[in-house]
């Protein structure tokens, strides 16, 4: 019985650190754009493009 005097305000202290930290990741805008970090994986842009080996080549020389 007197684990879970240390136990128990140990695992609220715990979620009350966790309530906190996601309280402060909604206000300060974490999950605003949720969408937008996959769409970006799928939209290409040019200068994300792969090194062509000939572009190797020429750096080398």
């Amino acid at each position: 019985m007197t684990v879970l005097v240390w136990l128990i305000p140990i695992a609220l202290a715990m979620a009350a650190v966790a309530l906190v930290a996601f309280l402060w990741s909604m206000r300060s805008g974490q999950y605003d754009d949720l969408d937008g970090a996959a769409e970006r994986v799928l939209l290409g842009q040019e200068e994300d493009r792969p090194i062509a080996d000939e572009d190797v080549n020429r750096k080398r020389r």
